[in-house]
């Protein structure tokens, strides 16, 4: 199939106190008008406070859909003004791609790198900090519209106006919204867990996750029947 799109905006950089608490953070990033290296950790430059849930060779490059900001100021009015591309910690936004067009595996070069689609972001209690908004990661959890994650397959170059194109789609099956509608189920059919953690290019902590679920439910149902 094609898909393409292009890069509107680049955004990396250092790290940030996150009020009331004073909790370091990486979310507040810099708008990039040039060209960046992207490496096998992601941009040169980029920062990360918790390299334990961010960052990493399967977290190294994080692209969220711009469309989806209007559907969060419409459920936070207050934090309207601040909801722009860039305030999540993405490092890519563009239109065109999303959580429903965009599947676990996909291969894109952006620029001059190629980037896999390796896992969706797991929207966190900072997200609420950033915003004085309570309930925003629940709402953005709920609603899977969470962004996802590349790993670098072939490092390089990428800059705003750039091209984003797909290569190749290793299932038809599980986008992002669909991982998310089988892994938040509260009675997820156990063909389907384990049809998604074998998806080709799904990470490995995930694979592991949803097949030890999936073993579990297997037993827990078999000793009961």
């Amino acid at each position: 199939m094609t898909l393409t799109t292009k890069i509107d905006h680049v955004f990396a950089g250092g790290l940030g106190v996150l009020q009331p608490e004073g909790q370091s953070t990486g979310i507040f990033k810099q708008r990039h008008s040039g060209p960046v290296r992207v490496e096998l950790h992601g941009i040169v430059g980029d920062q990360h406070a918790d390299t334990r849930v961010h960052g990493g060779p399967e977290k190294a490059v994080h692209q969220y859909a711009t469309q989806n900001y209007q559907r969060l100021a419409e459920a936070f009015p207050d934090s309207a003004a601040q909801l722009v591309a860039g305030s999540l910690g993405e490092n890519l936004a563009a239109f065109g791609l999303s959580e429903c067009n965009v599947h676990i595996g996909d291969v894109f070069r952006v620029g001059s790198v190629v980037l896999q689609v390796s896992q969706p972001r797991s929207p966190c209690w900072k997200i609420n900090h950033r915003f004085d908004a309570e309930r925003m990661s629940m709402f953005v959890a709920r609603e899977r519209i969470t962004g996802w994650y590349y790993r670098v397959l072939q490092p390089g170059s990428l800059e705003a106006g750039g091209s984003i194109e797909l290569l190749e789609r290793h299932t038809e099956r599980f986008s992002i919204d669909e991982f998310w509608q089988v892994q938040l189920a509260h009675r997820p059919v156990l063909e389907d867990l384990f049809a998604l953690a074998q998806t080709p290019g799904l990470c490995a902590d995930w694979q592991r996750r949803l097949g030890e679920r999936a073993n579990y439910l297997q037993k827990r149902t078999a000793s009961l029947s």
